[in-house]
């Protein structure tokens, strides 16, 4: 599991960056305007994380469960 977190860490981290329309739609942006840019990235973000976190949960809770006999 601590493997996978850190794949995953070191995966984002090569990938920041690499949408050139959002570089470039931010970097025209006054800094308002970047503030709000930024606030709708989280807002879309948010939800698929949330629901893949809940996913996770869900699977490490059932596989760790004590099997019914």
């Amino acid at each position: 599991m601590k493997r996978a977190i850190i794949l995953g860490l070191l995966w984002t981290a090569s990938a920041a960056g690499q949408c050139a329309l959002c570089y470039r739609t931010a970097q025209s942006l006054g800094v308002a305007r970047g503030h709000v840019f930024n606030a709708g990235i989280l807002v879309l973000g948010t939800p698929p994380l949330l629901l893949l976190a809940g996913f996770v949960v869900f699977v490490a809770r059932r596989r760790n469960a004590a099997p019914e006999e």
